[in-house]
């Protein structure tokens, strides 16, 4: 395969070299379940060492992005989803970008007035109904989040008699004249509990990736607040930064 590849100044090789193969992986010019170049064949076409190529592969087996096979090579993994810091989007957004097909199950829908927290985080009086959506989230057929979402009820209102098997929640409120200006987000390690890890099809225990997502909406007002937790092995995030 001929290279395209020019090392950037100030920034590691083996960096760049990890973030190029990502591209690859995402573009889908290397499939998934197939297996990447030896490591012979990406020293010669990235001119680097073999210590430079091992540092780069052995990044993207810590993010669960490939996997070495005793005796076989590395693979990629199936399913790994990649979400950019920086956009505010919606998970099937990412998804579709990702070249993954989206899916979801509702998993129930109720109304409250006695969400003490979430009413603090929407800046809600206490008496205020908020709809909360819980819902688990599928990446080509495989579970991969569980996702809760809560909203005022003048906003959620719009979301509660959608198919919300399928809905796109930001599309809806796109067309309803409800336009989200930008969000707040904090990521954390969590463990499953074991209710998460049935779910998810993963062991009690195993380690989630939790984002809680404040987003605003004119005249800077709280209307989402959403706590997504993501399988650590099949979902990270990519994160560019300038200097």
């Amino acid at each position: 395969m001929g290279s395209n590849f020019e090392p950037a100044k100030n920034i590691s090789l083996y960096i760049q070299i990890k973030d190029t193969m990502i591209k690859r992986i995402q573009e889908k010019e290397w499939p998934a379940n197939s297996m990447i170049p030896t490591e012979n064949e990406l020293m010669a076409e990235f001119n680097v060492s073999r210590t430079t190529i091992r540092q780069a592969v052995s990044i993207l087996v810590q993010e669960g992005i490939l996997e070495k096979k005793q005796g076989k090579g590395t693979i990629i993994k199936p399913s790994v989803f990649v979400g950019s810091l920086g956009k505010l989007k919606g998970f099937a957004e990412e998804a579709i970008e990702n070249g993954i097909y989206p899916s979801s199950k509702l998993l129930f829908v109720k109304t409250s007035n006695n969400l003490k927290y979430e009413s603090s985080m929407l800046k809600l009086p206490k008496e205020e109904e908020i709809v909360v959506i819980e819902r688990l989230r599928f990446a080509n057929q495989t579970p991969i989040a569980i996702e809760r979402s809560c909203w005022p009820y003048c906003i959620g209102k719009m979301l509660i008699d959608q198919d919300l098997n399928g809905a796109t929640f930001y599309e809806i409120l796109e067309g309803n004249g409800i336009t989200l200006k930008h969000a707040k987000e904090k990521i954390t390690a969590i463990n499953a509990t074991l209710l998460e890890a049935d779910l998810l099809g993963i062991r009690g225990g195993q380690a989630l990736l939790q984002m809680e997502r404040l987003s605003y909406g004119n005249e800077d007002r709280p209307i989402e607040y959403t706590t997504t937790k993501f399988c650590s092995d099949k979902y990270h995030y990519n994160i560019e930064l300038m200097r």
